[in-house]
């Protein structure tokens, strides 16, 4: 497969480096041109191949770079760690009409320590998280076979995720999928050398692992409702 994105220059992980040595905005400020060139703008890039590659994706993906990408910025109003700036990049693809982390979508982040790539949902509401455990009572076994597969299992291990003590209120504890029941989160991911990201191999890796857990994300999609094109939430500006 043709790479559609031939990966982020040399600047873009070492931009991350010296922003983790430098974590503060006297440091950021002046260098933020710097940011906007060779990790911003790479980003954004790669984003929009992705987003032609899986076009087809079996359900449909809200992959526009300005939806897509996490800001820079961190939220510190609950944290203790003040630090002003995240020291990796990251993007998540949701299903289109739905929250990010309400329902299964696609992810990945990378910083010069770490790559991570894989999907699932991370945060279902009360409403996604019992509609995603009727799918599982009832088709169990399609999921078993989805997380049994050969190249799944190569790739991803083992579903992860939080998880209850009990079987959740309202399903039998002797259930054949008690187990599957248990999760409150539904995820699957891989770390990769993050070195690749300089390669061309980096966006070939992204497409392959995306694919692997496409059947993945469209189980745990199938048991939710429908939404309306107009409950899209509106995109949200790229700092």
């Amino acid at each position: 497969m043709p790479a559609r994105f031939p990966g982020f220059p040399p600047e873009t992980l070492q931009f991350l480096r010296d922003l983790k040595a430098n974590n503060n905005r006297d440091w950021f400020q002046p260098r933020k041109a710097v940011y906007d060139q060779y990790v911003k703008a790479p980003m954004v890039e790669c984003v929009q191949a992705l987003g032609e590659e899986l076009s087809d994706f079996g359900d449909p993906l809200v992959t526009a770079p300005d939806k897509a990408i996490y800001r820079i910025y961190r939220d510190v109003r609950f944290s203790k760690d003040k630090s002003p700036y995240k020291t990796h990049v990251a993007a998540v693809f949701s299903p289109q009409g739905r929250e990010k982390h309400a329902a299964a979508g696609l992810y990945f982040h990378f910083s010069p320590d770490e790559l991570l790539v894989g999907g699932g949902i991370y945060a279902p509401g009360s409403q996604e998280l019992l509609a995603i455990r009727r799918k599982i009572e009832a088709d169990h076994d399609e999921l078993r076979t989805i997380l049994k597969g050969r190249t799944f299992r190569a790739m991803f291990g083992e579903m992860s995720g939080e998880r209850l003590k009990r079987t959740p209120k309202g399903f039998p504890a002797d259930h054949p999928a008690a187990d599957l029941l248990l999760y409150k989160q539904f995820l699957a991911g891989a770390k990769l050398d993050p070195k690749i990201v300089e390669t061309p191999k980096f966006f070939a890796q992204l497409v392959k692992h995306f694919r692997t857990i496409e059947p993945f994300i469209v189980f745990l999609n199938s048991g939710l409702p429908k939404l309306k094109r107009e409950s899209w939430p509106p995109a949200r500006r790229i700092r």
